[in-house]
């Protein structure tokens, strides 16, 4: 049985924050990264600026590289030290964000992602929510002026400031959903203790794509399909969303996936077939 389908068709892509996990081996290594997605039957990629290597300030060449193994790039994903949540550096990761945004210009389609809020030192968390959505929203306009739509992407990991739906709920009141995009994830909906349908359907105008994994009931990383996430259900609510673009990325974080990332994203665009997908 397939997913219900709207008008956008859906695509499998896949997230290279699986090999980021195993640190400075992978780094550096982009091309290696492409051709196993590409292996895997995957037919975008989301890279992050931790793995784009030698490539980084090179779109015609990245986008060389992309065409060899037959992939889009479905978006470029960036962080910063500061957690976006340091009024010191905001013109500082404002400048990233403008270099970030003329490389993804070079691919027509791409957005411009970038990391959850992070607590990095002590202080108010209201002052820290209105640092990272002064952050979000210039970055989009820096986005905006080069022609390419931004988005960011909560997550659950250590010191995030956006794990809980009141921490969902804080930053979006801040941010303009016309400029600022979202880029859900089930795994980190799921392990922030969220009813990820109603986040979902909540939010649903800001949706630009999905990330999909799956932990278990206790919020462990599992392979997709072997957790609580129920993606048939999140992926039917997610491409009705109006400004959603058909991207299904997989970012695998399982010990699985530690021990063999390349196998483990193969399993998991097997399960997205199994879905129809």
């Amino acid at each position: 049985m397939n997913i219900s389908r709207t008008a956008v068709p859906l695509r499998a892509g896949c997230q290279t924050f699986t090999w980021e996990m195993l640190g400075a081996v992978w780094r550096d290594r982009p091309d290696e990264l492409l051709a196993s997605i590409a292996a895997a039957g995957y037919s975008g990629v989301e890279i992050t600026d931790t793995m784009i290597g030698d490539y980084a300030g090179k779109p015609q060449a990245f986008g060389r590289a992309l065409d060899r193994h037959g992939l889009t790039l479905v978006a470029f994903a960036c962080g910063s030290a500061s957690g976006f949540t340091e009024e010191a550096a905001l013109s500082q990761d404002l400048a990233m964000a403008e270099r970030a945004a003329d490389f993804t210009a070079a691919f027509p389609g791409a957005l411009l992602s970038f990391g959850s809020a992070t607590v990095m030192s002590e202080g108010p968390r209201d002052a820290k929510f209105a640092t990272a959505a002064q952050f979000y929203e210039e970055a989009a306009e820096r986005g905006r002026a080069a022609g390419v739509d931004v988005a960011v992407h909560p997550s659950s990991h250590h010191d995030t400031l956006l794990l809980t739906r009141a921490d969902y709920d804080a930053l979006f009141a801040l941010l303009d959903p016309q400029r600022v995009g979202w880029v859900p994830d089930t795994g980190h909906i799921l392990r922030g203790g969220q009813d990820i349908f109603d986040t979902l359907r909540t939010y649903r105008d800001r949706i630009r794509y999905l990330h999909l994994k799956d932990v278990d009931a206790a919020g462990q990383w599992q392979m997709l399909g072997a957790g609580v996430c129920n993606t048939r259900a999140v992926v039917d609510i997610v491409a009705a969303a109006p400004r959603f673009n058909g991207w299904l990325v997989l970012e695998e974080e399982s010990e699985e996936a530690r021990r063999d990332p390349a196998k483990a994203v193969g399993k998991n665009r097997d399960a997205l077939r199994d879905l129809g997908v």
